[in-house]
């Protein structure tokens, strides 16, 4: 059979209406009297439609039972899906029809329990969520779609007009190419819906282990002095649960389609994944649509201004720092991150922690930025950056670190893994040279390994107490980092400190840094020749000491 001949339609003769988002619903139900559909409905949605006049049909004159159990139980009988499933063409199902006094059903216009509304509010409890799962609405759904070669299955507000239309065309009939379509986009609904569900058990389960005394256990590093293999890294093991379980899964749904991707040739769109907050629900407050390039840096830029409690500001380009900087205010830290490197400042992406003020606003737009992103922004800074018509301006919300589980896709198949949220602190560190770190040079430090940690590897950090001052990243050999962030510096690098992802494979890296005049170091260690980089850090009169953790970033 063709689905462009008229073989493909089929009539509506009956109709089961039971919605939660009633929008539209009524004008729907209007339409399809005129058609002489018979309406038959559940509930809330009966009463809307009998309030306004629409003849209706209870669910429970068809079953023959109540609507029960809070309503639990309403629309799981065999006249219900024996009139969605039963094929039209097929003698032995329309016999047993007949013999149960089942009568079709044409279409079913369902959306199911606001799960995902529900579970969104911060203070949503288990037993609330859990009654707001759907159980006789995906059944219906799934029933009318693996049937739609007979019945038309509609699980969304923004389908009804097209219905419609294809109602008034056809005199009553709907096509077997559009009923296949929205038993395609039914089957995605109901997955994306049983996944949202999913996810949110496992989390709420993740939590109640947490609460129940479940943690994280963070091993040592294994025979950091050498023997064993070249690299021994630091273990993390989580007791009793498994964030990364036998089956991943994921919902997401498109926001808008993007220009293009990373260059002119690709397509690109944004999509939401259900979680609150982000850079992908930022609200675009001013200026041209963001691009795929600009979500990537922006996000890379929100998350490591998020790593800090300070007052903080971060210049990236090509998700990587170009400039990081504390302050007492966000002017201040703008103007000492845009001190380490303007030139490559220019055209990049801004991020701050803090609330965007006036003073802050009119020192960003001295040079061009493509994106601005914070939590939010004063009238006055609104007013100021809204004179940059180019200047995309984002707000985010509060920060929050990112958590959970991260994925990157390769071909044929998926990688994940918990997110890098391991936060340093100082009686973490070892210190491992005949020179301790001095207070001054112990902030610098833990700024610069927080900067690091946002940087691509192989990555080497400089920086002053709360300011970058030179940065390398991305090289195919550590030393290399060492040479262009000291290379690149446009401050002073004699008197900073350095910071490494990894630990030196070799002395030749703190050689090169002590050149140029740095007092300090801070690295995982772990590598075989951990103690050439001690001597070498002895003999320059460096101070160095371990953390035990490397942040690699791929």
């Amino acid at each position: 059979m063709s689905e462009q001949n008229t073989e493909g339609l089929r009539p509506v003769r009956r109709a089961l209406l039971s919605v939660s988002d009633k929008t539209g619903i009524v004008e729907f139900a209007s339409a399809l009297q005129r058609f002489d559909v018979e309406i038959i409905s559940t509930g809330g949605t009966a009463s809307r439609l009998r309030q306004s006049g629409i003849n209706v049909t209870d669910i429970a004159d068809v079953t023959g039972f109540p609507e029960m159990m809070d309503g639990r139980v309403k629309t799981l009988h065999p006249r219900i899906h024996g009139g969605l499933l039963a094929l039209r063409d097929n003698e032995a199902h329309q016999a047993a029809m007949r013999e149960h006094g089942i009568t079709p059903i044409d279409m079913v216009v369902v959306n199911l329990y606001p799960f995902e509304q529900t579970v969104a509010r911060e203070d949503v409890t288990l037993e609330e969520a859990i009654e707001q799962i759907d159980i006789g609405g995906p059944a219906m759904i799934r029933s009318a779609a693996k049937n739609f070669r007979d019945v038309t299955v509609v699980v969304s507000p923004d389908d009804y007009a097209k219905i419609i239309s294809e109602l008034q065309s056809t005199g009553g009939s709907t096509s077997l190419r559009h009923r296949r379509h929205l038993a395609k986009t039914a089957f995605q609904r109901t997955m994306m819906y049983d996944a949202t569900v999913s996810a949110y058990l496992m989390s709420s389960e993740a939590h109640e282990q947490t609460e129940a005394g479940i943690h994280v256990v963070t091993g040592g590093i294994s025979g950091a002095r050498g023997g064993g293999g070249d690299s021994h890294v630091p273990v993390h093991s989580i007791e009793e649960t498994d964030p990364l379980s036998d089956f991943a899964q994921w919902t997401m749904r498109k926001a808008c389609d993007l220009r293009y991707g990373e260059n002119p040739h690709q397509r690109a769109a944004l999509y939401h994944t259900g979680a609150s907050g982000g850079v992908a629900q930022a609200e675009l407050l001013g200026g041209k649509e963001m691009s795929f390039n600009n979500y990537v840096d922006a996000d890379a830029a929100w998350q490591l201004v998020s790593d800090f409690d300070e007052t903080a500001c971060a210049i990236i380009k090509h998700t990587n720092p170009a400039g990081v900087a504390l302050g007492q205010s966000l002017e201040e830290a703008y103007r000492r991150a845009l001190e380490t490197d303007p030139i490559s400042a220019f055209g990049g992406i801004v991020a701050f922690n803090r609330t965007v003020d006036e003073g802050a606003a009119r020192a960003l737009i001295e040079i061009f930025t493509e994106v601005v992103i914070a939590p939010d922004y004063s009238e006055a800074a609104i007013e100021v950056l809204r004179t940059k018509k180019n200047l995309r301006v984002l707000g985010v919300g509060e920060p929050v670190r990112a958590e959970g589980i991260e994925y990157k896709q390769i071909s044929g198949g998926m990688l994940a893994q918990t997110r890098d949220t391991y936060r340093l602190t100082p009686d973490e560190l070892k210190v491992v040279t005949k020179r301790a770190p001095s207070d001054e040079e112990l902030r610098a430090l833990l700024f610069a390994w927080t900067v690091c940690k946002h940087t691509k590897s192989n990555a080497i950090v400089y920086a002053r107490e709360g300011q970058t001052v030179g940065v390398g990243a991305g090289q195919m050999s550590r030393v290399d980092s060492v040479k262009i962030g000291a290379m690149r510096a446009q401050l002073p690098v004699k008197g900073s400190v350095m910071a490494s992802d990894a630990f030196f494979p070799f002395r030749d890296g703190i050689d090169e840094a002590a050149k140029h005049g740095i007092t300090a170091v801070i690295q995982p260690g772990g590598s075989v020749r951990d103690e050439e980089t001690i001597v070498a850090a002895n003999e320059h009169g460096l101070a160095m000491v371990f953390t035990g953790i490397r942040h690699f970033k791929h």
